[in-house]
């Protein structure tokens, strides 16, 4: 059988039952990490399908306490969510389905809570791109183990007939994810996006932003030397933008 179960939360707005509120009335969190607007040209917006909701007033932007509520509100959600996918695992528990069944989680993308000075989706910035993935497969040897090879959300179809034993279409862009699933250190890799007219490459290192029209221009971003997508190294570094650009054009072209 298939069966796919999807959850619009923690989706805008941040509502939930009252009860998983409450649970993070009194939890302390930690300050908002890279919180200012980019200096130079970015994927940053102005936060406007966020804000169109009614926040009586109250902007996140320019209200820490008010941005703190909100986060309390997204953490909720999420435990909101953990709790119904909870209930359909314990399901396959009791159907004695668990170990026949594969199961995977995945979100469609990640979420701004004030990093970069932005609420919402919509950037190119690694808190848009990095979604959730989990993937439990019958008889796997590396239960509960975490792999951070990058990967796309294309890969899931092929990984799945790979488990499966269906023969697939040799058109696929995606790869199995078998080899990860089986060894979490082995590598993946560069992963694609694209919005408005911009594309980014990641790759284990590095993630490369270009940005398209009339002048093309581009940023860079190391993700071992310099976290956090803060400081733009495309200038100095030539040679990484053009082998990932040239990448991007293998890949989307």
């Amino acid at each position: 059988f298939f069966f796919a179960f999807g959850l619009m939360k923690p989706h805008l707005p941040f509502a939930c039952p009252k009860s998983y509120r409450d649970r993070y009335a009194n939890v302390e969190f930690p300050a908002i990490s890279r919180p200012k607007k980019p200096a130079g040209l970015s994927t940053w917006h102005s936060s406007d399908e966020f804000m169109q909701y009614n926040h009586a007033g109250r902007d996140p932007r320019k209200d820490p306490g008010y941005a703190d509520e909100l986060r309390r509100s997204y953490a909720a959600c999420v435990t909101y969510v953990d709790t119904q996918i909870g209930k359909i695992m314990a399901r396959l528990d009791e159907l004695g389905l668990s170990d026949s069944t594969i199961v995977v989680l995945w979100g469609d993308h990640g979420y701004h809570l004030g990093e970069h000075g932005v609420w919402g989706k919509h950037t190119l910035f690694e808190e848009s791109l990095h979604a959730p993935l989990i993937i439990r497969t019958p008889g796997m040897s590396a239960t509960g183990s975490a792999s951070k090879a990058i990967v796309e959300t294309v890969d899931i179809y092929p990984t799945l007939g790979a488990l499966c034993g269906v023969p697939l279409p040799g058109t696929l862009d995606g790869h199995s994810l078998v080899p990860q699933l089986e060894n979490p250190e082995a590598e993946g890799r560069t992963a694609i996006a694209y919005s408005s007219g911009n594309e980014t490459i990641r790759s284990e290192r590095h993630r490369l932003i270009r940005h398209g029209g009339k002048n093309v221009s581009y940023e860079l971003y190391d993700h071992r030397d310099q976290p956090g997508e803060t400081k733009n190294i495309a200038k100095e570094n030539p040679e990484i933008v053009k082998q990932l650009a040239a990448e991007i054009d293998r890949r989307l072209r």
